[in-house]
C-alpha cells in the first residue's frame, strides 16, 4: 500500500502543497507560492503544477510511491469531475483541475472546496477529534465554512452547504465579490476590514498601519500590530467585523445547534482579540440553550488544515 499522498490548498492569496504521510497526517515536506497577482484558469493552473513540482523536488519521493493528489479549491466545486465551477477571488470559471493534474502526473486527483478539506483535516487530526457535529469557519481573504454532520462532511442538495460567508446580514448592504449585496463576507473578512481601513485613510484619517505596510495590502499580522499599538481606526473596524461575524455564528448556533465551532484562517490565527471577541459575542447573541452547549476551538493544524484535509479526500470518495 502506498504510504504518501500530496495535499494542495489553493486560496485567494496563496497556494500551499505538502507531501503527507497517510497514516499519521504528518506533512513531511511543503512548498508555497503566492496567487494574489495570478488570476484566471491558465495562470492558476501553472501555479498549481509549479507548487506540486516544488514538493516533488524537495521530497525526492518518486511518483510511484504517491497514491493520489488532493486539492482544496476556493469556490464552488464539481467534486466528481474535479472542476472549479466558479472561483471568484481567483477569477477562475469552469476550470478542469482534474484533467490538468492527471495529464501531467498520471495520479488520481480528488477535489473539494477549500474549507471542506480544511474541516476534514481538523476532524481527523486536529481540533475536531472526538466530535461528530461541527461547523468549521475560516476567516481570511473571504469567509468560508463547512458542516460536519455525524462525523461526515454534509454537502447539501447541490454540494454547496455551509456558505456562511454568503448569508445576508444587511438586505441593502455592501456589494460582495459573489455579486450579491449584504453578505457576511463583505463585513467580517480580512478583505472587508482592509477595505474599511483603506477607505478611512484615503479620507485623511491617520493610522499607524501605514507605517507597517503600503496602503494597498494589509495582512492579518499588520492588523495585529496596529491593535497592539491601540490604533483607533483599526480597532474600530476590527470591532465592527466582530459584531457581524459573531451575529452570523450565533445564527448558525441557533439553527444547526453544533457541538463544536472551529474557527481558523489567517485573521483568527493572528489576532487573538478577534478570535476571543467573536466567541464572547456569539455566545451572548445566541439563544441560551444552544449557547450553553456549543464549544469553540481554534483550528489546531494552522496553515496545514487544508493541505492535510486535501490529502484525505481519497479516503472519503
Amino acid at each position: 500500500m502506498k504510504k504518501y499522498t500530496i495535499g494542495v490548498d489553493l486560496g485567494g492569496t496563496k497556494i500551499l502543497a505538502g507531501l503527507i504521510e497517510k497514516e499519521t497526517g504528518k506533512v513531511l515536506f511543503d512548498a508555497k507560492n503566492k496567487t494574489k497577482k495570478e488570476k484566471g484558469n491558465k495562470k492558476i493552473g501553472e501555479k498549481i503544477l509549479e507548487t506540486i513540482d516544488d514538493v516533488l523536488e524537495i521530497s525526492n519521493i518518486p511518483l510511484s510511491e504517491i497514491s493520489s493528489i488532493g486539492i482544496g479549491l476556493a469556490g464552488q466545486v464539481d467534486r466528481e469531475k474535479g472542476i472549479l465551477i466558479n472561483g471568484v477571488n481567483l477569477e477562475c470559471k469552469d476550470f478542469n483541475v482534474k484533467e490538468l493534474v492527471e495529464k501531467k502526473y498520471n495520479i488520481p486527483l480528488f477535489a473539494g472546496n477549500d474549507v471542506e478539506v480544511a474541516a476534514l483535516g481538523e476532524l481527523k487530526f486536529g481540533a475536531g477529534r472526538g466530535f461528530k457535529d461541527i461547523v468549521c469557519i475560516f476567516v481570511g481573504t473571504g469567509i468560508g465554512s463547512s458542516i460536519i454532520k455525524d462525523g461526515k462532511i454534509h454537502l447539501g442538495a447541490s454540494g454547496s452547504a455551509g456558505e456562511i460567508g454568503h448569508i445576508i446580514v444587511d438586505l441593502n448592504g455592501r456589494a460582495c465579490s459573489c455579486g450579491a449585496h449584504g453578505c457576511l463576507e463583505a463585513y467580517a473578512s480580512r478583505s472587508a476590514i482592509e477595505s474599511r481601513i483603506l477607505g478611512a485613510v484615503k479620507k485623511g484619517r491617520k493610522s499607524i498601519i501605514t507605517e507597517f505596510t503600503s496602503t494597498s495590502s494589509i495582512s492579518s499580522k499588520h492588523i495585529k500590530k496596529s491593535l497592539d499599538a491601540r490604533d483607533e481606526i483599526v480597532t474600530q473596524y476590527v470591532n465592527e467585523a466582530i459584531e457581524y461575524l459573531s451575529g452570523g455564528i450565533a445564527s448558525v448556533m441557533n439553527f444547526y445547534n453544533p457541538e463544536l465551532v472551529i474557527l481558523g484562517g489567517g485573521l483568527i490565527q493572528s489576532v487573538d482579540e478577534f478570535y476571543l471577541g467573536t466567541i464572547k459575542k456569539a455566545r451572548a447573541k445566541a439563544l441560551p440553550v444552544p449557547a450553553s452547549v456549543t464549544q469553540f476551538k481554534k483550528a489546531e493544524l494552522g496553515d496545514f488544515s487544508g493541505v492535510i484535509g486535501a490529502g484525505l479526500l481519497e479516503t472519503v470518495r
